[in-house]
Order: structure tokens, then C-alpha cells, then sequence
């Protein structure tokens, strides 16, 4: 059975239209999805023009849209920051949460937004996390970054990097490895080792480069064990991701941003897939940006796309919106 899921078109003045109609052409999508893709459909004819894609893909066994008007073909400005573009954004994502709250979806699969267009728009919420977190009334969703066997939890996001050191605490990892095992129950997977990276060189080697390993990480992770959460830590950062890629540990809660982001995106860039976690809608999306620059070109790869829907496809059938432990 085909898992249903909602792919929102982006920002329709990037490159979101033209790796939506050319995922619909990959075979693999094709086996495993039908797409309700929220969106203006006089956009995604021309993005499939642009594309060399068949327009008949859009209503067939693989697709439908569900159309959402603004803006209009003819008001678009490809490759620029527009205002009517990040709003338009915006209510294709709505669209979407609603047809899973409704029954009609699955899931959601998102294509990238432009966060100047957002603010043009007077979209009060920075990116997709935070739309989301807005949607579900969840304060502080979950990202989880997955590539292959590797997954990736997040301590900090979007924050200076003294910022995130100081954000380093016991209360806040412990809270953290809690809500990230939910999460990976309300993906099916409940079992294996959750591993905390180390924050600093060699995990501190016992104090010589910092104590927080030490003051800070390993209490929490005493805590937590003596709680029954399978977690370890802390792992050194130079390690702990390959580890985890060859199966060692199920997940990693990355202390930082760029701690993890460089981890999967060196590994593979197109194929790491972002998934929003601790939410009653599973959600995934690419880890990339509009692409202003080569937009409406014809040139933009869809393969990270094709891995958003992929991957909602495939946890969708084992999606518990609870995730009770």
C-alpha cells in the first residue's frame, strides 16, 4: 500500500516547483507514494515545461494537487526575494498540515523556503521548524537529521556557538534524550544506543580541554541511565558520527549546529533529509535552500527531494503521533 503524502511546492519563485514535478517522475517515488501536492497548478504546469516533465504526471496515479491560487504565474519573479512568494509559502504548508490532521495525508514533505521572502511576507516565524512548531502547538519541535543508517538529533539550532556552549546543561540534555527517544518510537525504532557527542576536542580527555564532559554530560547521562534510557556519552565528535553511520548507536544528540550538520553533509549533501520530530505530523523536507541563482533554469537536482518523500513514505506506516514511551 502507497503512503500518502503532502509535498508543499516551496517557495514557487525558487527551484521547490521544479524538483516536485521531476520527483514525481522517479520510479521509486512512483512505488511507494501518491503525492497531493499543495500548490498553484499554473506554477507547476510551468515548472514541468521548464522541466521536461509531463504535465499529465500532476493528476495521475502518482499525484494530485490540491491547488492553493497565489501568487499567479504571471506575478511571479523567478529568482528573487517576494514577499507574496513567502506568504504563498506559508499557506501551502498550512494546506498541507491540515490534510494530515484531516485524515487525507500521511505526512508531509516540504520543499525549501526563503526566509527573507518569509519576513517580506510578514510570515511571523523565522523557518520551517517554527511554522510547524505554530501548526501543531508544539513550542519546540525536534530536528533530526537523517542520511543512511545515521541520525542526528539537535541540542541547539539556530544560535551563536557561545550561546549554544552555555545552552550545555544537564536539565536541558536529560529533557532533550527524553523527547528525542519518543521520537524515534514515533518512528518505529525502539531499539538500540542514543550517544551523546562530546563538546569538546577528545571529549575533554578527562578535563585537560574543558570540564563539561566531565560537570556536566556524564551526570546526565548517569541520570538518565539510572532512569532506563539506553544512552551513552559522552562520545568524542570525531568519532561518534561514523560510529553511529556503521550501526553502533541508533542516534546522536549533536551538542551544536554545525557539529552535526558538517557530519551528515559531508557524508552525503543531497541524500541528508530533515525530519521534524516530537509532533502530532511527521514531516520531513530537504536540507537545502531555494537556489535563487539557478531557479526556473531547469537545472536543479531533484535528489534530495525524491529523499524527503521517500522518507516520509517509509515512516509513515509506523507513525504513532504519541510516541509514548
Amino acid at each position: 500500500m502507497k503512503s500518502i503524502v503532502a509535498v508543499t511546492m516551496g517557495d514557487p519563485a525558487g527551484i521547490g516547483p521544479e524538483i516536485v514535478v521531476k520527483s514525481l517522475a522517479n520510479s521509486e517515488v512512483q512505488k511507494v507514494a501518491k503525492c497531493i501536492i499543495c500548490g498553484n497548478p499554473n506554477i507547476l504546469k510551468e515548472a514541468c515545461k521548464v522541466s521536461g516533465i509531463p504535465t499529465s504526471l500532476l493528476e495521475s496515479d502518482f499525484a494530485t494537487i490540491c491547488p492553493v491560487s497565489e501568487p499567479e504565474l504571471k506575478d511571479l519573479s523567478f529568482g528573487q526575494i517576494n514577499g507574496s512568494c513567502g506568504k504563498a509559502a506559508f499557506n501551502y504548508i498550512e494546506k498541507a498540515c491540515n490534510l494530515v490532521t484531516s485524515g487525507q495525508a500521511m505526512a508531509v514533505a516540504t520543499a525549501p523556503i526563503n526566509k527573507e521572502s518569509l519576513k517580506a511576507g510578514l510570515v511571523p516565524y523565522i523557518g520551517h521548524t517554527e511554522i510547524f512548531g505554530y501548526l501543531t502547538s508544539v513550542e519546540d519541535p525536534l530536528t533530526l537529521f537523517e542520511v543512511e543508517n545515521l541520525r542526528i538529533f539537535f541540542l541547539t539550532r539556530h544560535v551563536s556557538l557561545q550561546k549554544a556552549c552555555k545552552l550545555v546543561t544537564k536539565d536541558r540534555i536529560k529533557d532533550y534524550v527524553i523527547r528525542c527517544t519518543r521520537a524515534l518510537k514515533q518512528l518505529g525504532i525502539s531499539h538500540g544506543t542514543m550517544a551523546i557527542a562530546g563538546l569538546n576536542p577528545h571529549s575533554g580527555e578527562h578535563g585537560l580541554f574543558g570540564t563539561e564532559e566531565i560537570e556536566v554530560i556524564e551526570p546526565a547521562v548517569k541520570e538518565l541511565q539510572a532512569l532506563g534510557y539506553n544512552v551513552t556519552g559522552p562520545i568524542s565528535a570525531d568519532s561518534v558520527f561514523y560510529q553511529a553511520l556503521k550501526g553502533k548507536f541508533n542516534s546522536v544528540l549533536s551538542l551544536y549546529h554545525d557539529q552535526g550538520h558538517i557530519a551528515a553533509k559531508t557524508y552525503n549533501f543531497e541524500r541528508t533529509i530533515s525530519i521534524t520530530c516530537g509532533m502530532p505530523i511527521l514531516r520531513t523536507s530537504v536540507d537545502h535552500g531555494t537556489a535563487f541563482d539557478i531557479a526556473w533554469q531547469g537545472k536543479a537536482s531533484e535528489v534530495s527531494m525524491v529523499e524527503a518523500i521517500l522518507t516520509a513514505a517509509k515512516y509513515a506506516p509506523h507513525w504513532n503521533k504519541e510516541g509514548n514511551l
